[in-house]
């Protein structure tokens, strides 16, 4: 599946552009499984080897898309309220585990919770609920928001970037890009698990 996302990616990334760039970055902040390490990275490399786009440009495609992502999030959870989303949710891949798990979050880093889930998976496109529900301030949410995304996308950029110096690495290859995207998966699930995962279950999760 993700051979065949990356193949069709790679193929109308010239046409799309910064719009496709920020289209699947808002989807991948939302409940739709794109993985942010098979857009962003890809698109740097031929930003980087091919001209037409920039670097900066595509940075900041994929922090604006993450942002309208994050926003939709939020404002979703804030209209539904908390029963909606705990009753219905799983529907849409955010079952009431998940939920609870984005709670404890944000209840134990705060506002920095905005910030870090933006580099972490799985918590990245949750972490809007809980804002939603609680009402937190949209201003600061977007904030950090913004912050944490420009990072991610920043770094994510560098590593496409600093690949097309070094073309022997990838040649163009979709399948070298998909193992590069697992690769930055495996990191990312290490770094959530130490982070999140272990730190929800020092808490007693709530019976629903």
């Amino acid at each position: 599946m993700l051979h065949d996302f990356s193949h069709w990616y790679l193929s109308v990334l010239g046409q799309g552009g910064y719009w496709l760039i920020a289209g699947l970055m808002a989807l991948e902040s939302t409940v739709v499984p794109i993985p942010s390490e098979t857009i962003i990275p890809p698109a740097a490399y031929l930003a980087h080897t091919q001209g037409g786009m920039s670097l900066i440009g595509v940075i900041l495609a994929g922090t604006a898309g993450s942002w309208v992502g994050a926003s939709l999030m939020y404002w979703a959870a804030r209209l539904l309220g908390r029963p909606v989303v705990m009753r219905f949710g799983r529907y849409v891949g955010v079952p009431p585990s998940k939920v609870d798990l984005a709670e404890r979050w944000s209840q134990q880093y705060g506002w920095a919770s905005v910030f870090f889930s933006r580099l972490l998976p799985v918590i990245r496109h949750l972490i809007g609920i809980p804002g939603g529900i609680l009402e937190w301030d949209f201003r600061w949410y977007s904030a950090a928001t913004l912050l944490g995304s420009l990072l991610w996308c920043s770094v994510l950029a560098w590593l496409g970037a600093t690949l097309g110096s070094h073309p022997e690495v990838l040649k163009g290859s979709v399948h070298r890009f998909a193992l590069l995207a697992a690769l930055a998966a495996l990191v990312l699930a290490t770094l959530y698990y130490v982070f999140v995962h272990r730190a929800a279950l020092k808490r007693v999760p709530r019976a629903y």
